[in-house]
C-alpha cells in the first residue's frame, strides 16, 4: 500500500483517487530506487577506469596508494551493509534510503574536490556509508510497492540494474576521464540530488520494525579492520617484503581481529554475520566460491585497464571501449545460465563460468605482448571473461540463496554480498603486490602475466569449491 492510499479519506471517491494513482506512484518508485541503484553500481566500474588518470593527477602517488580509491570503498561497504540493512529496518526504508543517497551523493561532491589521494580515499568511506545504506532499502522499498505476484519480476529488475550499469561503466567512465577525472564523481551528483528531490515526494515506507536488539557496530568495526590490515600487508608486501616486522604485525594483527570478530558474531544477538548460517553447508560453500571468483575479477578488471593505459597507450575512452564487450556479455549470459542449472545443477554451471573464466585470464597471459593486436589478442580473454562472470556469479548468489529458508534470504544475500566484496578488496591488494613497480615493458610484461597466473587459479579454485555443491547433491534448480 502507497502512502497516498493509506492518508486516504473512506470514500468511494478517494478510494478510486487511491487506486488510480498506486500506479503512477509505483512507477515513481521504481525510477527513482532504479537511478539510486544504478549510481552505486556504475561507480565501481568507472571509478577503475579513472585509476590511470588519478596516478598523472596526483603526482608521486603509487599504484599501492591508489588502490585505496577503490578497496576503502569496498572495505567499509562490506563490513556495514549488514548493519545498515537492520538499521533499516529498524528505522524505516524509506529514511535510510533518503540518508544513504544524501551521503553518497555528498561523498561523490567531496571527491570530485579532493586535492590529494587521502582526501579521496577519506570520501570514498563516506561514499561506502552512503552506499550500504542504499543498496538494502532499496530492495526493501521495492518489494513493499510491489504486489506479491510480481516480486520475482521487480527482484529479477533490481539485479539486472548492476548489470547494465557493469555494461556502460567502462564506456562513461572512459568519456568522463577523458573530459577530467573529477567528472566520474561529479557525474553522481545530479543524479543524486534529483533522486533526493523525488524521493522525499513519492517514496513509501513502512512502519519501522523498533523490536529486537540493536545491530553490531562493534562487531563491523572489528570487521572493517580485520579486513583493511590484511589488505594493508598484501600491498606493503612488495615494499617492505614478506618477511619484515610490518608485514607480519599485519598478518598478526588480522587474525587477532578476525578472531575477535568471529567471537563477537557467536555471542551478538544481532551480529554483522550470523555463524549459523554458515552451517548450511551450501550456503557456506556458494559464499566462499563467490569470495574466491571475486578476487579473480577485481584482479581482472584491474589489471585490464592498468594494461590498456600504461602498457598499450590507449586514452581512456579506447580503454573503456575495449573493456565494454565483456561486461556487456554478462546480463545475457546470465539469462540463459537459467537453463543450464536446470539441466546440470548450480555447482556445475557455476564451476564452467568460473573455468572460462580461468582460460580467459590464461589467454591474456600466453597472447598478449607489448606490441597491440585488441582483435585477436585482448578481445577473446575479455569476451571469455564475459561469458564466465554471466555463468559463474549470478549462479552462486542464486545457490546461496536458495540454500536458505525464505526468511533468512535478505541477511543471507547481505552476507553473500560483504564476502565478494571481500574478495574485491583481496583481489586489487593482490594484482598491486604482483605488478610492483615495474622497471621497464619487458618486467612490465612479466609482472602482468605473473598476475593473470595467479588470478586463473584463483578461479580455478572457486570452480573446485562450486563442484562441491553439485558433489552434495545440493545444486539448486531453477
Amino acid at each position: 500500500m502507497t502512502v497516498g492510499e493509506s492518508n486516504s479519506p473512506p470514500s468511494a471517491v478517494a478510494s478510486a483517487t487511491g487506486r488510480a494513482a498506486a500506479p503512477a506512484s509505483s512507477r515513481a518508485t521504481g525510477w527513482i530506487i532504479s537511478a539510486g541503484v544504478f549510481v552505486v553500481n556504475l561507480d565501481l566500474f568507472i571509478v577503475n577506469v579513472a585509476v590511470p588518470a588519478l596516478g598523472d593527477a596526483f603526482d608521486g602517488s603509487s599504484l599501492a596508494s591508489l588502490s585505496w580509491v577503490l578497496n576503502a570503498y569496498a572495505i567499509v561497504f562490506a563490513a556495514l551493509l549488514v548493519v545498515a540493512g537492520r538499521l533499516a529496518d529498524r528505522y524505516g526504508h524509506r529514511r535510510g534510503f533518503l540518508l544513504g543517497l544524501a551521503v553518497f551523493t555528498v561523498a561523490s561532491a567531496l571527491c570530485a574536490v579532493a586535492p590529494g589521494v587521502g582526501w579521496l580515499v577519506a570520501a570514498r568511506v563516506l561514499q561506502a556509508v552512503g552506499a550500504a545504506a542504499l543498496l538494502p532499502t532499496s530492495l526493501a522499498l521495492l518489494l513493499v510497492n510491489t504486489p506479491a505476484e510480481r516480486r520475482p519480476r521487480a527482484i529479477r529488475s533490481w539485479a539486472a540494474i548492476g548489470g547494465i550499469a557493469a555494461g556502460l561503466g567502462p564506456v562513461v567512465g572512459g568519456v568522463l576521464v577523458e573530459a577530467d577525472w573529477r567528472w566520474v564523481f561529479l557525474v553522481n551528483v545530479p543524479v543524486g540530488a534529483i533522486g533526493l528531490i523525488a524521493g522525499g515526494r513519492s517514496l513509501p515506507d513502512a512502519r519501522p520494525h523498533r523490536e529486537g536488539p540493536f545491530p553490531d557496530l562493534f562487531g563491523a568495526v572489528l570487521l572493517t579492520l580485520a579486513i583493511g590490515a590484511l589488505a594493508l600487508a598484501l600491498v606493503k608486501a612488495d615494499a617492505w617484503g614478506w618477511s619484515s616486522p610490518g608485514v607480519l604485525g599485519l598478518l598478526v594483527a588480522t587474525a587477532v581481529l578476525a578472531a575477535g570478530f568471529w567471537l563477537r558474531s557467536a555471542r551478538h544477538p544481532a551480529p554483522v554475520v550470523e555463524l549459523p548460517m554458515l552451517r548450511t553447508r551450501a550456503f557456506a560453500t556458494a559464499t566462499f566460491a563467490a569470495l574466491l571468483f571475486t578476487v579473480a575479477f577485481a584482479a581482472m578488471l584491474l589489471t585490464s585497464v592498468l594494461w590498456c593505459q600504461q602498457v598499450w597507450g590507449y586514452s581512456a575512452i579506447r580503454t573503456g571501449l575495449a573493456i565494454a564487450p565483456g561486461p556487456l556479455a554478462v546480463p545475457a549470459l546470465a539469462v540463459l545460465s537459467g537453463p543450464v542449472v536446470s539441466r546440470i545443477g548450480a555447482g556445475r554451471t557455476a564451476a564452467l563460468g568460473c573455468l572460462l573464466f580461468a582460460v580467459g585470464l590464461a589467454w591474456w597471459a600466453v597472447a598478449l605482448d607489448t606490441a597491440p593486436h585488441y582483435a585477436s589478442g585482448f578481445l577473446p580473454g575479455m569476451m571469455m571473461t564475459g561469458i564466465g562472470v554471466g555463468f559463474a556469479l549470478p549462479t552462486l548468489v542464486g545457490a546461496a540463496a536458495a540454500a536458505l529458508p525464505p526468511t533468512r534470504f535478505a541477511t543471507g544475500s547481505a552476507v553473500t554480498t560483504t564476502a565478494r566484496q571481500t574478495g574485491s578488496v583481496l583481489g586489487v591488494a593482490l594484482m598491486v603486490t604482483l605488478l610492483g613497480a615495474p622497471d621497464g615493458p619487458a618486467e612490465a610484461l612479466d609482472a602482468f602475466r605473473h598476475g593473470w597466473w595467479a588470478a586463473a587459479a584463483t578461479a580455478v579454485l572457486a570452480a573446485a569449491t562450486a563442484l562441491a555443491l553439485h558433489r552434495r547433491g545440493t545444486a539448486a534448480r531453477a
